[in-house]
């Protein structure tokens, strides 16, 4: 038999084999070596075309090589090859249909596998016997139906499959590239897997929180929010000791939920031999702080920040070239034992069909997962979303906590039977616990009476001299600062809103911090992108009506620490002259008024069953499958469920690059060196999300210059259109608002 080549230098057979080893043994992780095994072997087999192997000697020639494998795979077993084919098949291009196509999808697998059939007779002859004679095991025991199935609940088991199916391209994806990684740049493979067991991760934390609580004053230890801290700390060390699951941790704001959170998941992890812990946050901001916090007490290099704002130079200066480097690999397949990723990043990790963001969805098995701000989890993908973590849990080994203050009607009952099954509670009662931890007193609008004018709600703010306001949207929030700056000083406004970008908010954020360290003069108005675990101390918080979530995570902000003398915090929830944008924020106010109205205009956020009420409400009137996902994964649609599964809507805005901080020297480096991946990513912390209205009318003007393809920033003569206050000047709202979705991937 000839020699046949992988790539110049490997034999085919060798990278067949070493990727069959490594599938195989990611596949191991749920249940599924024999199947991971197989796909490594068939994956590459078109390369026994004569053609291929001219290609690799320098002949100009385009090759079809990933779709032999598959057709061989559909050959042995028309019912579980398929799974096979759709991995083998998509390991470059990504998971296609199974028919029809649409424009930059991959081919539909029906039409490869039609053609690939003659291309597998023809090399046959070729193919090791030890390869082609291999069988299709029988389908695992979960994708056989019980002979009692009813027929409606046959597309549960179909999209039983597809999700198993996803994690079989997964290992495969991961398995090829990283034998490839080892032959072609074996000094980049030595790079990987360098990290500190479970076990020793877990002493390390818990000696930082020893330290931590060391370090409080005997009279900082007696505060009852630290006390109460103290016990959450103590229950979820406690329960982290059963098997694996669902937990939910259900803790107000100011809890300590970061670190008990993770405490849970290391206890939890070392007790049952899982592999890591994946921190899922929705929003950048939070992901950032809690990361640094992680980083401190586990090591830098142990703990993976992965989130599309993260700039390689700045990791670079921060942790060094080596780690660093090391990040950037982590990132590829999540290998590292604590990660932190945004929401985006995570579903759409599981639900999209390119092999670079599936590559790492296999190393989700064996894990324990922290939904951090679960309430926030947007509801039309709901299905799709509580069905993937219960499938998790049932047959991935995956245990979830569900953290949050506001708990979401997630739970399974009896008219939600698709909701989270067996679901375990961290702390017994969290009313209870709300009661022990209550830091503010609420004070809620009259519906009868008019809305509020931004004029008199300045001029009500302005008689405090530290508080926080939280409004609806980016105008409103514009709007009412400029108000407030007509009657106090300007260096004692601040205004925050997704129009300023990342870097331009942190920095903002530093001043107001320090200026309430100090008990300066600090008023503060902001849209609802505060309310994202923004770790800040205000005595007077004003709330502009709206989901009950979104109310109760603004008073989080308000007497966080528990400190004030003269009593609790004061939040006053206010009907402000405008509504919120259409869609979920529109549906939680609606809903809010609904409750007021029926407990006469005073509700009580310590009672847990009041969110379960306000849930319920939302849920209803929500399609909470509104892009058809659940039909599309039942029929094994993968290109569609990628083309439709976004937590952010693809077009929705469009991003510019602001002039601020180090944006002008970024955007030298593009313009000299061109737009490579690292260079995009530097420009990150100063981009900023704007409606195609917008966008448009600026371009119209000559105020956006396009620098290369898909990288835009405000031209010279129009740089005073971003404002060191305001951020972007020229923004007209439409009726959707992108800060109502989730932030950051």
């Amino acid at each position: 038999m000839a020699d046949y080549w992988a790539r110049p230098g490997q034999p085919l057979k060798n990278h067949l084999n070493n990727t069959a080893y490594l599938a195989a043994r990611f596949a191991k992780a749920f249940s599924s070596e024999e199947w991971g095994r197989l796909a490594g072997l068939w994956h590459d087999l078109g390369k026994y075309q004569p053609e291929f192997q001219d290609k690799l000697k320098g002949l100009v020639v385009s090759v079809e090589h990933s779709g032999a494998g598959a057709a061989l795979a559909v050959s042995k077993s028309r019912s579980i090859g398929m799974a096979l084919a759709f991995a083998i098949a998509g390991h470059h291009t990504g998971l296609a249909n199974p028919t029809v196509s649409e424009r930059g999808q991959p081919k539909p697998l029906k039409e490869r596998l039609k053609e690939n059939a003659s291309i597998l007779k023809r090399i046959s002859p070729d193919l090791p016997p030890e390869i082609l004679g291999l069988d299709v095991p029988e389908p695992p025991t979960f994708l056989k139906p019980p002979p009692d199935m009813p027929i409606t609940d046959k597309s549960i088991l179909a999209r039983r499959g597809e999700l198993w199916t996803r994690f079989l391209f997964s290992s495969l994806v991961d398995a090829d590239r990283l034998d490839s990684e080892a032959f072609e740049t074996p000094d980049q493979a030595a790079q990987r897997g360098k990290y500190t067991t479970i076990g020793v991760l877990r002493q390390r934390l818990d000696d930082f929180i020893d330290r931590k609580v060391e370090k409080l004053s005997k009279k900082d230890q007696a505060r009852p929010v630290n006390r109460a801290r103290a016990r959450i700390l103590e229950a979820c060390r406690r329960v982290a000791l059963e098997k694996p699951g669902i937990f939910a941790l259900t803790v107000p704001t100011g809890g300590g939920k970061t670190l008990s959170a993770m405490s849970f998941a290391l206890w939890h992890a070392e007790k049952n031999d899982l592999r890591r812990v994946i921190v899922v946050i929705p929003y950048t901001c939070i992901i950032e702080q809690n990361a640094d916090e992680y980083r401190q007490a586990m090591g830098t290099e142990n703990v993976l920040e992965h989130h599309s704002s993260l700039s390689p130079e700045v990791q670079q200066e921060r942790y060094g070239e080596e780690i660093a480097d090391r990040h950037e690999l982590a990132a590829e397949n999540w290998d590292a034992p604590v990660i932190v990723t945004t929401t985006v990043q995570f579903f759409e990790t599981i639900f999209s069909n390119r092999p670079s963001r599936c590559r790492k969805l296999h190393n989700v098995a064996r894990s324990v997962i922290i939904l951090d701000e679960v309430q926030s989890l947007p509801p039309e993908y709901l299905l799709s979303i509580v069905e993937a973590l219960n499938e998790f849990a049932e047959r991935y080994g995956c245990s979830m906590i569900l953290s949050t203050a506001t708990p979401p009607a997630l739970r399974s009952r009896e008219n939600f039977k698709n909701g989270l099954k067996n679901v375990q509670d961290i702390i017994p009662d969290p009313g209870d616990l709300s009661i022990k931890l209550k830091r503010v007193e609420y004070k809620w609008p009259d519906l009868e009476a008019p809305p509020l004018e931004w004029g008199d709600l300045a001029r009500e703010v302005a008689e405090y001299d530290r508080a926080l306001v939280v409004v609806h949207r980016r105008k409103d929030a514009r709007d009412l600062a400029r108000l407030l700056q007509k009657i106090n000083p300007h260096d004692s406004i601040f205004h925050l809103s997704a129009l300023m970008c990342p870097a331009h908010r942190s920095a903002k954020l530093a001043q107001v911090k320090k200026r309430l360290k100090n008990n300066q003069t600090c008023l503060l108005v902001s849209t609802q992108l505060i309310e994202a675990g923004v770790d800040i101390d205000f005595p007077v918080v004003y709330r502009a009506l709206g989901g009950l979530d979104s109310v109760v995570q603004a008073a989080g902000r308000c007497n966080r620490e528990g400190r004030l003398m003269e009593g609790p915090g004061q939040v006053f929830v206010f009907q402000a002259p405008t509504r919120p944008p259409s869609g979920t924020p529109r549906k939680g106010l609606e809903a809010m008024e609904s409750m007021l109205r029926g407990a006469g205009g005073d509700l009580d956020p310590t009672d847990p069953i009041l969110f379960e009420k306000y849930f319920r409400q939302l849920y209803f009137a929500s399609n909470l499958d509104a892009r058809q996902i659940q039909t599309y994964r039942q029929d094994f649609k993968f290109s569609d469920v990628d083309r439709d599964f976004h937590l952010i809507e693809d077009g929705f805005t469009q991003t510019l690059v602001v002039q601020y901080g180090e944006a002008g020297k970024k955007i030298d480096e593009i313009r000299k060196h061109g737009p490579d991946r690292d260079r995009r990513r530097a420009l990150q912390p100063y981009t900023i999300q704007v409606y195609p209205p917008t966008f448009n009318r600026l371009m119209t003007a000559g105020a956006i210059e396009e620098i290369v393809e898909g990288i835009s920033t405000l031209t010279t003569p129009f740089a005073n259109q971003y404002d060191d206050t305001f951020g972007l000047l020229d923004e007209e709202e439409p009726q959707a608002d992108a800060e109502a979705l989730v932030v950051g991937s």
